[in-house]
């Protein structure tokens, strides 16, 4: 008799689709699946997008979107919620009115505004994030281009990234996570390093990983994003859920390392971890 498998935790996705399959809606489902937590979307826009950038992009109406989010949350107990692009503040404020309803559980808020090759992704004002979505949120995410438009101020180095971190965390999110892996290595022992900062619960940590060489990097704020949510749906405590995530990333960009996927920069390695079965 085959062995069932314990019935997995849900995670909800608030985030456009990548047609190159690097990142957006389709990287938050290869990594709640790799958490083994079942994954369901709402989709918010479509992308014309491979390695080399975007060449088109069209929101969903707030009105399927509406219908999108009334579907899955009416059917699935959702444990962990993350969103990415929302294109614009009116659906920021869709986002928000399930929030403030208490129907976004565990809400991780990638603050997505702007692609790696320098795409616009969001036509609203940035500090509408923070009204609208943090005093939601329990992880706020921005990398430095992010924090610099959030807060309408440079992040140009470590002191900068601890400022604006406390500075996020006024605006109600549990965390704040301020990625650094725009600035330029730090050097840590023998290795260089790449630095994030995290306020939690009134403390700052700076928090260091290895930096991988690589040019694979397509999609990897979207996929720490969704493992922080996934960690938190499989009931990680927030913490352990944000190291967990950075480890888990920093694993994929290894494993895809070398990959060849694209002519610019490619996806990682979401199922790194998996054992292949041959059929």
């Amino acid at each position: 008799m085959k062995r069932r498998h314990p019935q997995p935790p849900v995670a909800l996705t608030i985030a456009g689709s990548d047609s190159g399959g690097g990142a957006g809606v389709q990287a938050d489902l290869h990594t709640f699946a790799a958490h083994d937590v079942h994954g369901t979307s709402a989709v918010t826009a479509i992308t014309a997008q491979n390695t080399r950038g975007v060449t088109a992009a069209e929101g969903v109406s707030p009105g399927l979107v509406r219908a999108q989010l009334d579907a899955v949350l009416s059917d699935f107990s959702v444990a962990a919620v993350k969103t990415g692009m929302l294109g614009s503040t009116e659906m920021l404020a869709l986002v928000a009115e399930y929030g403030q309803a208490d129907r976004l559980p565990n809400l991780v808020v990638d603050p997505v505004m702007v692609t790696s090759s320098g795409d616009p992704l969001y036509d609203g004002d940035p500090a509408a994030y923070l009204g609208e979505l943090g005093p939601l949120a329990t992880v706020l995410t921005p990398n430095l281009i992010e924090a610099r438009q959030l807060l309408g101020r440079e992040v140009e180095d470590l002191a900068d990234m601890r400022e604006a971190a406390r500075a996020l965390a006024t605006f109600g999110p549990r965390a704040v996570l301020v990625k650094g892996g725009h600035l330029e290595a730090v050097a840590s022992g023998e290795a260089a390093a790449v630095v994030d900062v995290l306020w939690c619960d009134g403390h700052m940590v700076d928090l260091r990983m290895p930096r991988v060489e690589t040019r694979n990097s397509h999609g990897t704020g979207c996929t720490l994003a969704a493992a922080i949510a996934a960690r938190l749906a499989l009931e990680h405590p927030l913490v352990q859920a944000i190291g967990g995530a950075k480890a888990y990333v920093a694993d994929a960009l290894q494993a895809a390392a070398d990959w060849r996927l694209g002519s610019g920069p490619g996806p990682i390695d979401h199922h790194h971890a998996r054992k292949h079965t041959v059929l």
